[in-house]
């Protein structure tokens, strides 16, 4: 059973955070371990077993970018430890920045750094807009593989900023 149906809600790359905590809420309540105290070995394991995959859900649910690997992971179009190649102009756009914000913290110099800082922010809102429609309009069996495929590019392009914005701080 995958979190989706966990949940009971349609396979989607956005969930409504209301709903997602009602659903946790009221899973949560029904898998709770302490209910089954009088329960058979394996009847209290299986709740265990439930109650940890409605936690992990959750977690899932409430990160945008775990929820995308997820649905990609589902798609079997990302492994766990992938090693995605980027695109060499990306690559080069990434390795320009990187050097940019080095010498800026070598120079000790913040109105560089806040400038680097605003460069990838607006850089993650570049790179989601081809495929915001995509996220947004998702429909299990509808949505293609070559839209998917987008969807991965974007999740390892914005995996990469978060990763050089997280440098920063």
């Amino acid at each position: 059973m995958n979190y989706f149906e966990l949940y009971n809600i349609p396979t989607s790359l956005v969930v409504d955070a209301n709903d997602i905590k009602k659903k946790y809420y009221e899973l949560s309540r029904k898998f709770h371990p302490d209910f089954f105290s009088n329960a058979t070995e394996e009847e209290r394991a299986e709740v265990l077993e439930k109650s940890s995959a409605v936690n992990k859900a959750f977690k899932v649910f409430t990160n945008e970018d775990e929820l995308i690997k997820y649905v990609l992971q589902l798609k079997n179009l990302l492994a766990e430890e992938e090693k995605y190649n980027l695109p060499n102009n990306f690559l080069m756009e990434m390795l320009e920045l990187n050097e940019a914000l080095m010498d800026a913290k070598m120079e000790d110099d913040t109105e560089k750094i806040e400038n680097i800082k605003s460069q990838i922010i607006n850089l993650k809102s570049i790179i989601y807009e081809p495929i915001k429609t995509i996220i947004e309009n998702y429909k299990e069996n509808i949505t293609t593989e070559k839209e998917l495929l987008q969807i991965k590019e974007y999740y390892f392009k914005k995996k990469y900023l978060t990763r050089i914005l997280d440098g920063i701080k």
